[in-house]
């Protein structure tokens, strides 16, 4: 039925296949780089050494394409199940050190005193215990230096007060 398989045939085929690697490789880690170049690259190469017309190419366009969006439709299912770890949702902690901590709970901090390092106009930097954070005055304008203490914690919001 396919008789001989010749070089161009086989060279199409690893064509193939490497440019549907390198494109479900860009899919899952973004930025439209050297690896979905080359996977275009490679796919519009074989598609030209695998067609005999134009009618043909188009046919197989058609079909890539429709494998693209059924590999794209795998991976965000994959992805959104967190089954694949995804690149570009950050992590949950960043650096403790410099005070980048994301949504988690926040009450522990509930009393703790520090001192403003920016004007709080009503938002603005404070240090707590050698650790800046972004914080939010009760409504009023505070001045830099003023001494604070966390008195409420609303989500990621730590809104503040000046200690008389």
């Amino acid at each position: 039925m396919f008789g001989e398989i010749d070089g161009v045939t086989i060279l199409a085929i690893i064509l193939f296949i490497a440019g549907f690697i390198l494109i479900g490789i860009e899919m899952v880690l973004p930025g439209f780089s050297v690896p979905g170049i080359s996977g275009i690259v490679c796919l519009l190469v074989a598609i030209f050494l695998i067609s005999d017309s134009v009618a043909e190419g188009a046919i197989i366009t058609i079909i890539v394409l429709a494998l693209i969006g059924a590999m794209l439709a795998i991976i965000l299912g994959l992805l959104s199940k967190a089954r694949l770890k995804s690149p570009i949702i950050l992590k949950d902690e960043q650096n403790k050190d410099k005070g980048y901590i994301s949504s988690n709970d926040l009450k522990y901090l509930l009393g703790k005193q520090g001192v403003a390092l920016t004007d709080l106009r009503p938002s603005g930097t404070a240090n707590f215990d050698g650790i800046e954070f972004d914080v939010i005055s009760e409504g009023k304008y505070l001045l830099k230096d003023t001494k604070l203490v966390i008195y409420k914690v609303q989500g990621s919001k730590l809104i503040v007060k000046a200690i008389n």
